[in-house]
């Protein structure tokens, strides 16, 4: 059984992490594409809504909540990060209890999020301003562009800056550009870092899946901007470069290595790992996984470069341009074939919507499959169907290979 050693340090950064809260003097809440580097600079500790919102799916806690949102006004149709983590505050219970010794979500002093992904954190960061008459500041960068260019890059910056007042007078400290610039050049060497583990898929057999960078995302995503990401990938890159090496993976073979769009299905993590791991079959790469590579971040033009990073990410671009980035990733991790996850609640991160899978096809030849489902709210899936549509996938793949 394969396993990856550094998972149980893992849990130890995690913990860390959330135990954190307990002593800190200041906390924002902050998006997870959010500008993270410039509140830490300012000495806050934090936290991110979405984290629990994927805690709440993996532990299977999503549908008990969501119906306390949606009497509370909220769409059952919106994400389901947003439903199940509202409605888990109205319920008064959090799997931070659980899992990381935490009674409640720790209390912002400030909240601040970033419309790169979707609409919906405005809405969802929103409700909880209210709940903790907590003051509240947002970047609405452009969004489905083809290209970031200096326009789009300037009119960012500006709403960068234009939340340090409210960072100021929330910390109760002046901005320290220096200070900006050590943060957002340790958040650089975590996410190059974090580029290159993903980046030993590459290698067959691969010695991490999608299904496993889900997990080490984690320090990524929560501690980005701190040393403690950095020393975890360091870590946990060493490792699977050695597995690497010593032609060490997953699978001992790998019948067919697959590319996976979309959001994690995160009630159905180890359902669909074994599934494919049962079939030779690898994931080996993910949009999802490579949305926290942030490598235009440069500590001498910090404010260019995070208003460049943050703009640009996948999800924040038009279908033209995400076309070219699949025909990067095919080439890179030489894929044999794409699923595509239409997330049911998350519109802006559901790229089959609009025949892309389809263009795809027929620019590239290579084939795609689309299973519907959801990010957290696992009544949009079907174990049976959705095991039926992939195994059939896998062997058409097969039986292309065979005749090829």
């Amino acid at each position: 059984m394969y396993k990856i050693k550094t998972t149980r340090l893992l849990q130890e950064v995690m913990q860390n992490y959330f135990q954190g809260f307990l002593q800190s003097s200041k906390i924002a809440w902050c998006t997870s594409a959010g500008p993270a580097e410039l509140l830490r600079s300012f000495g806050f500790d934090v936290y991110f809504p979405e984290n629990h919102g994927a805690l709440l799916g993996a532990t299977h806690k999503a549908e008990e909540y969501i119906p306390a949102a949606v009497k509370c006004g909220f769409s059952g149709h919106i994400c389901s990060y947003t439903t199940s983590d509202i409605g888990a505050w109205l319920s008064n219970e959090t799997p931070l209890k659980t899992h990381y010794g935490l009674e409640k979500l720790p209390q912002p002093d400030l909240i601040v999020y970033n419309t790169n992904q979707c609409r919906e954190v405005e809405d969802w960061f929103t409700f909880y301003a209210r709940q903790f008459n907590c003051p509240i500041a947002g970047i609405h960068p452009p969004r489905y562009l083809n290209e970031v260019g200096k326009a789009e890059v300037e009119l960012v910056i500006k709403q960068f800056q234009g939340i340090i007042p409210a960072c100021e007078q929330a910390s109760g400290k002046k901005f320290d550009i220096d200070r900006f610039r050590e943060v957002l050049k340790i958040s650089c060497e975590a996410s190059i870092l974090w580029q290159k583990v993903l980046q030993t898929s590459r290698a067959s057999p691969a010695p991490i899946t999608f299904f496993d960078g889900t997990i080490h995302m984690g320090p990524i995503v929560v501690l980005r901007g701190t040393q403690a990401a950095v020393d975890y990938y360091k870590i946990l890159l060493e490792e699977l470069e050695n597995n690497v090496s010593n032609g060490i993976g997953c699978l001992k073979e790998e019948d067919c290595r697959i590319f996976w769009d979309g959001m994690p299905i995160w009630g159905r993590l180890r359902m669909l790992s074994d599934l494919f791991l049962q079939n030779n079959t690898a994931v080996v790469a993910s949009t999802y996984c490579n949305s926290w590579i942030f490598d235009d971040f440069d500590e001498n033009d910090p404010f260019e470069a995070s208003a460049l990073a943050y703009t640009k990410i996948f999800i924040n671009r038009s279908e033209t341009a995400k076309m070219e980035f699949f025909k990067d990733w095919i080439i890179d991790y030489r894929v044999d074939g794409i699923i595509f996850h239409d997330s049911k609640t998350c519109f802006n991160n559901s790229n089959a919507k609009f025949g892309l899978p389809q263009r795809l096809t027929e620019e590239t030849g290579l084939p795609t499959l689309v299973i519907e489902g959801d990010l957290c709210d696992t009544r949009f899936f079907s174990d049976a169907q959705s095991t039926t549509k992939i195994e059939t996938f896998i062997e058409q793949i097969e039986d292309i290979k065979v005749l090829s």
